[in-house]
């Protein structure tokens, strides 16, 4: 059983920062790739920032320059510092892992967070 648990959310004002992370838990043997997604009311979830077991890492055009993912391979963590937050980035964040392998799914499955609420303030 594999799981993922963020926390971190909360209320900040525009131009704040915040921090996610989100751990993976059960016995895992490997994940190619980790993200986050946000979902705002009304809209389609999307991606925000993703990060593959190498390191390399991919934005969406709304964050560059102010989001940052980051992974612990050892510890299993994703995270996501978020700075000069602004009120469109108000949504739920979801923790999403690719390709989890475990000895009961070699082949490896997909699995997502229960969310996170970011609330950015004008």
């Amino acid at each position: 059983q594999v799981q993922l648990v963020e926390s971190g959310g909360g209320l900040v004002q525009a131009g704040g920062s915040l921090g996610l992370s989100c751990a993976a838990r059960g016995s895992i043997l490997s994940m190619k790739a980790m993200a986050w997604y946000r979902q705002a009311p009304g809209k389609q979830r999307e991606l925000v920032a993703g990060i593959i077991s190498g390191g390399s890492t991919n934005y969406a055009d709304s964050v560059k320059g102010r989001f940052t993912i980051s992974r612990d391979n050892a510890k299993k963590m994703v995270y996501l510092k978020m700075n000069a937050l602004q009120p469109e980035d108000t949504a739920v964040y979801y923790c999403n892992a690719v390709g989890v392998r475990t000895w009961g799914n070699i082949g490896g499955n997909d699995y997502w967070g229960q969310g996170t609420q970011v609330t950015v303030s004008s």
